[in-house]
């Protein structure tokens, strides 16, 4: 299944005024599993336009009230263990390339809305650059580990 290709995806690294990162807790996920808002490229549509599309079907929050600060240099990629290797995405992919877009939220708390027609998240908070890689499942540990290097200069330890 290695010959499978990689799933073209973004992130968003979504700080507040102090640094700390916007995490979810995943609705789907059999153990506390902590995440960044992200999701699939839709055709034909730019890196950035799925990041802010994401951004609000994640968390509501709309383009007017964040700040792009940056993105990462390269696509990060990561592959799908093997247990869930066929089982998600119909199958078709091996894992994820993803563009990460790091945006400074200019709103309140009560802006952040995660109930949606379609939830990713049961709760979220505000986190330090440390807790979020601890709190992603360990088969995207090495992407954020790389997109917190790549945007250090901007988060909270």
């Amino acid at each position: 299944m290695s010959d499978l290709p990689y799933r073209p995806c973004v992130g968003v690294v979504l700080i507040n005024a102090e640094g700390r990162i916007f995490a979810g807790q995943r609705l789907d996920s059999e153990v506390p599993a902590w995440q960044m808002p992200q999701g699939g490229i839709d055709k034909g549509e730019k890196s950035r336009e799925a990041a802010l599309r994401e951004l609000w079907e994640e968390t509501g929050v709309t383009a007017d009230l964040v700040e792009e600060i940056g993105r990462t240099e390269n696509w990060v990629t990561y592959d799908l263990p093997p247990h869930l290797l066929g089982k998600v995405w119909g199958g078709k992919y091996r894992g994820q390339k993803q563009r990460w877009y790091l945006y400074r939220f200019k709103g309140s708390d009560d802006q952040i809305v995660i109930e949606s027609e379609h939830p990713e998240f049961s709760s979220w908070k505000w986190i330090g650059a440390e807790e979020m890689v601890a709190g992603i499942v360990p088969f995207k540990r090495a992407v954020y580990e790389t997109v917190v290097a790549e945007f250090r200069d901007h988060l909270a330890p």
